[in-house]
């Protein structure tokens, strides 16, 4: 998209459906920040059988549309499913046609179900809730089920795990139309964490334990931002906190689900990307100021992270 006109989403309703869930892409894409006091996309809310549908919260939702809606869509959301039931004929036609002259097809959580149901995942990755995602995986053979990944972006299609993740993929999506930048000012107006990466594990089964001064890892976290554009071995950075190579490791990839090493690349490619689309820097400061070293390796880096240059995505984010 890359672009400031208003962009057209469909999200699906079905009789049952969560409100939060449903709620989940409107609250995101619909939402205002000082950046942009006018939101880039218009929302609408339909229904296979338009009129009065039920939610599991004890009320109703008069919605207006029918899936004529997704004819026109730019992306269409199915936030979420019931996996007791069978998507109709109807609906998968209408999902196809979407995807065919072009629209995105986000699934969230368990909307990944009808995405697979419409065969548009054959031959490739989908994520879901962990819970689900056995089932996924016996009714879609011919799809690599994620249930390691907060979501899983093909370009056309998208899914994701469900709840907290969907809140990150509907950012993702904001991110990759309008630039990190813009997304960080949104999540900051959502009191949303302004990046956390697809490839972040769903679940984190041990906490970290804290230490007598706090969380060491969220202090190391911190030490690190500060310092993104200084070189950082892991032995002097498990020592900033107190702590061995080894337990620092293991706390950290227990936190965040991925190694520091990861962690900080991604911490510095985010960065980069947000001194791309907001300043004017030259891109070897912005490789120095990210802790690239040179441009380079920055352009190395962002081409297979984003599979772009650094001075493309530039010319694509900025007015």
């Amino acid at each position: 998209m890359r672009s400031h006109e208003v962009a057209e989403v469909a999200v699906l309703a079905f009789p049952g459906i969560s409100p939060f869930h449903l709620s989940v892409p409107s609250t995101v894409l619909t939402s205002r920040s000082r950046s942009a006091p006018v939101p880039r996309y218009r929302v609408t809310v339909c229904a296979e059988v338009p009129g009065v549908v039920p939610t599991d919260a004890g009320y109703d939702l008069v919605v207006e549309h029918g899936l004529e809606a997704l004819g026109t869509a730019e992306t269409v959301v199915v936030p979420s499913w019931d996996t007791d039931r069978e998507p109709s004929g109807a609906l998968l036609a209408a999902v196809r046609s979407a995807h065919a002259r072009g629209a995105r097809v986000v699934g969230l959580c368990l909307g990944s179900f009808v995405v697979a149901a419409a065969g548009l995942v054959d031959g490739r990755e989908v994520a879901t809730h962990w819970s689900a995602a056995p089932e996924l995986a016996r009714r879609t053979p011919a799809a690599t089920v994620r249930s390691d990944v907060l979501w899983c972006d093909l370009g056309d299609v998208v899914t994701s795990a469900g709840v907290a993740a969907a809140l990150d993929c509907c950012l993702h999506v904001v991110r990759t139309d309008h630039g990190a930048a813009y997304a960080a000012d949104l999540a900051r107006s959502l009191v949303l964490a302004p990046h956390r990466d697809g490839s972040q594990a769903q679940y984190i089964p041990a906490p970290v334990a804290r230490t007598e001064d706090g969380d060491a890892v969220e202090t190391a976290i911190a030490w690190a931002i500060a310092r993104l554009d200084q070189p950082l071995d892991l032995d002097t950075w498990a020592a900033s906190v107190h702590q061995s190579r080894r337990t620092f490791t293991r706390r950290f990839r227990a936190r965040t689900g991925a190694s520091p090493a990861q962690w900080l690349l991604r911490q510095r490619l985010v960065h980069a990307r947000v001194l791309l689309e907001s300043t004017d820097q030259p891109v070897e400061h912005v490789a120095t100021a990210s802790g690239f070293g040179s441009s380079a390796a920055l352009r190395q880096h962002f081409a297979r992270e984003f599979r772009t240059s650094p001075r493309r995505h530039r010319a694509a984010f900025r007015p």
